[in-house]
C-alpha cells in the first residue's frame, strides 16, 4: 500500500509533516536518486535519503511511538537552535526509543508548563492542526480590572494582526486586588494566542501557564523541568483526539 512521502516519513519520527513538506520543497529528500516531489506516494520499500543519509523505514508492523509529557519552565526556548544560547527544552528529555522528539506546539520563552513531545510525526501534525480543533487550557494571571464586555468580546471574538480569535470558554480561577485568575480554553496554537487575546483588551498577563493539551493533563506533583511517559490511557485517548488509530503497545 502506498503513502504520501510526508506522511510516511512523519510516522517514522523524522519531524512533523510540515517540516518534511518544507524539506521536500528545498530539495533535501530524493527517492531513488531523484528529487522528492509534494504528493509522491511510496510504498517504504524506495531508497530514501534525506541530506544525503539514507533513511531505514519499517516496513511491517507499525512500531509503537513513544510520547512524554514535559513540563517546561519559564525561561526555555523550544527550538534546538538559539544564537543566543538559551536553554532549550530539548536538553532535559531523555534520549526517545527510535526517530527523534517532536514537540507538539510551542510555549514561548515565558509560558510555562505542558508540552507534549512524540516520535510520531502524523500524531504530531494532527494535533497541532486547527482542523483537529484540540482544546488548550491555560492558567493565566492578569495586571488589571476585568469587566463582563471585555469578557463577553473575548467569548465573541476579535480581530488581531493575524486574523480572527477567540477563547471557546473563560473561567475565574482566584486571586485578589489587581492580579486575578482565569482559565481559558482555544482550539489553536498561533503565536502568543493568549497574551493577544488580553492584551487587546488593554490587559497584562503578568504568569502564564498552560495546564491541559486535548485530553492530557498537567499534574500539580509533576514539577518544572521534569517530564514523564503518557500512562496507555493517556495515549489511547490522545490518538483518538487527534482522530487516528492507537499503534499496538
Amino acid at each position: 500500500m502506498e503513502e504520501r512521502l510526508q506522511k510516511v516519513l512523519a510516522r517514522a519520527g523524522l519531524g512533523s509533516r510540515r517540516r518534511i513538506e518544507d524539506w521536500i520543497r528545498d530539495g533535501r529528500i530524493q527517492v531513488n536518486g531523484k528529487p522528492a516531489r509534494l504528493g509522491q506516494k511510496v510504498s517504504g520499500r524506495e531508497r530514501i535519503s534525506v541530506d544525503g543519509k539514507k533513511v531505514q523505514l519499517n516496513t511491517g508492523e507499525q512500531v509503537a511511538a513513544a510520547t512524554i509529557l514535559y513540563h517546561k519552565p519559564a525561561g526555555e526556548i523550544c527550538s534546538r537552535d538559539d544564537p543566543d544560547g538559551r536553554p532549550n527544552v530539548f536538553s532535559a528529555l531523555p534520549r526517545p526509543p527510535a526517530g527523534r522528539w517532536i514537540s507538539v506546539g510551542r510555549l514561548d520563552f515565558n509560558t510555562s508548563g505542558l508540552l507534549l513531545f512524540t516520535t510520531d510525526g502524523e500524531l504530531a501534525h494532527r494535533l497541532m492542526h486547527p482542523a483537529q480543533e484540540i482544546e488548550r487550557e491555560y492558567a493565566v494571571r492578569l495586571l488589571g480590572t476585568v469587566d463582563l464586555p471585555m469578557l463577553e468580546r473575548l467569548i465573541q471574538g476579535v480581530e488581531l494582526e493575524d486574523g480572527f480569535a477567540r477563547f471557546s470558554a473563560i473561567e475565574e480561577s482566584g486571586g485578589s486586588g489587581a492580579n486575578r485568575w482565569y482559565h481559558v480554553i482555544i482550539k489553536e496554537g498561533r503565536n502568543r494566542e493568549v497574551r493577544r487575546l488580553w492584551e487587546s483588551q488593554g490587559l497584562k498577563v503578568s504568569r502564564l501557564a498552560r495546564v491541559r493539551y486535548g485530553p492530557v493533563i498537567l499534574e500539580r506533583k509533576l514539577r518544572p523541568g521534569k517530564h514523564r511517559p503518557l500512562t496507555s490511557s493517556e495515549q489511547k485517548q490522545l490518538y483518538q483526539a487527534a482522530g487516528l488509530k492507537p499503534p499496538k503497545a
